[in-house]
């Protein structure tokens, strides 16, 4: 990934965050935005977020970040001057759940009294 991509996705998490942060949705949690990965021709963005709460929060929070994407889309048009202003599909960022799960692993096998 160039560095200019790199920027662009850098400044898009932080004002996502922001404009993520003022939605005033019941049905959203407690969410994070972890990661931006942009498309090259600036037109598409995939935003990654961590939820915590049970999986009946975190589906609630991907209807609620869903029906908002189209307003986050609209606030960073407005927020960043760019040639295009990104469609944002938001995905549930799984690196977390994974790297917890492989620390319990590792507990696990550190813990284990056949050794």
């Amino acid at each position: 990934m160039s560095d200019r991509m790199r920027r662009v996705n850098s400044v898009l998490r932080e004002a996502i965050a922001d404009e993520v942060e003022e939605l005033k949705d019941p049905r959203l949690g407690f969410v994070t935005i972890t990661g931006v990965d942009t498309a090259p021709n600036l037109r598409h963005a995939t935003v990654y977020y961590s939820v915590i709460g049970t999986s009946d929060e975190q589906a609630s929070s991907q209807a609620a970040l869903d029906a908002a994407a189209p307003r986050v889309s609209h606030a960073l048009g407005q927020q960043i001057r760019m040639k295009y202003t990104p469609t944002l599909t938001f995905r549930v960022d799984e690196s977390i759940e994974r790297g917890a799960r492989i620390d319990q692993l590792l507990r696990q096998i550190d813990e284990d009294p056949t050794e």
